[in-house]
């Protein structure tokens, strides 16, 4: 597979979990319009509303940004352009990141 597409891939699969937490930041955000700050909380009230969208959206999805994200640094660092790598790796980052802050709030409760 091609690192564009990898990396495209990666970016698809990390926007749903990104979106949710730029919305809990958003949403908490007084000096922005009401507009905003209204449709943040919308964002994450629908994600909360569904049990589902919590396991794929903040779990697997980035587990699979991560790995894939890792394998592919890994395995073929020769062959990747430093744009591609550098997106990839950020990609990659961010998902550990929000995979990180997940479970670190699912074991404190």
């Amino acid at each position: 597979m091609r690192t564009w597409t990898i990396t495209t891939l990666a970016l698809a699969l990390i926007f749903p979990a990104a979106l949710f937490m730029l919305a809990l930041v958003v949403r908490n955000f007084t000096p922005l319009p009401l507009t905003v700050t209204s449709t943040a909380q919308q964002i994450v009230a629908w994600y909360a509303a569904r049990m589902w969208t919590l396991w794929v959206f903040l779990l697997a999805l980035p587990i699979t940004v991560l790995v894939s994200g890792t394998a592919t640094l890994r395995y073929k660092n020769r062959d990747l352009l430093h744009t591609w790598r550098g997106l990839l790796g950020a990609i990659t980052l961010v998902a550990g990141g929000i995979l990180t802050i997940v479970v670190l709030h699912m074991l404190a409760n």
